[in-house]
């Protein structure tokens, strides 16, 4: 009877230190994550046929990768930490980052969950591809009723809505510039990351799980 005892507390202590091995690879992993996500807020750039003051980056590539490996809550913390940390450098009173919180939130957290409710390449895809729309959705609202407000104390509006005329003259007002140019670009930018996660996802996986 002893042995047996003392055979189930042994097999209980492996299942226990394998659990908080797990935990403390995914923190880990996590944290490391955010870190390339803030270098990645710095690498942004502009990309033709939108206003020079919006810029393109890859930042929610490490969100969306935490979101997938580990889970979406873990790709949520991802964005939180990155915009967290970038407020040192703010440019835009926190406005800019708050932003971009949210809709890295909604874009990672939904790819996550479909993933995890279809944990396969399509449901990666799916969810990915959902987030992504939603997160362009969600973006009309939040430029719309928070951050071009807040902008224009720093910009008139007028100023605002002209550099978008001076690409398509047919924009007569804010919801006409955000429909034409920000949801496409929102929506595209969602897309570039996941492609790039498709692409190196496989090779990260072992990696960030353990199982090299």
């Amino acid at each position: 009877m002893g042995n047996v005892n003392s055979g189930a507390a042994g097999k209980a202590a492996d299942v226990r230190s394998a659990t908080a091995g797990k935990r403390i690879r995914r923190l880990t992993g996590t944290a490391m994550l955010a870190a390339s996500a803030y270098v990645l807020m710095f690498l942004e750039f502009p990309i033709p046929l939108m206003p020079p003051f919006i810029k393109m980056d890859f930042s929610e590539l490490p969100a969306l990768i935490a979101a997938f490996a580990y889970g979406p809550l873990s790709g949520v913390l991802v964005c939180l930490v990155k915009n967290l940390i970038h407020l040192l450098n703010t440019q835009t009173g926190g406005v800019g980052e708050l932003a971009n919180f949210v809709l890295g939130a909604v874009f990672v957290f939904t790819a996550g969950m479909v993933y995890r409710k279809v944990h396969n390449k399509k449901g990666a895809v799916l969810g990915a591809l959902l987030g992504a729309v939603i997160m362009g959705g969600i973006s009309l609202v939040t430029n719309y009723y928070v951050v071009y407000p807040i902008y224009t104390n720093f910009m008139p509006m007028e100023a605002i809505i002209a550099a978008y005329q001076l690409i398509y003259s047919g924009v007569k007002d804010l919801w006409g510039c955000l429909l034409i140019f920000n949801l496409p670009f929102t929506i595209f930018k969602g897309l570039c990351s996941t492609l790039i996660t498709f692409v190196i996802y496989k090779k990260l996986s072992p990696l960030l799980k353990g199982n090299d």
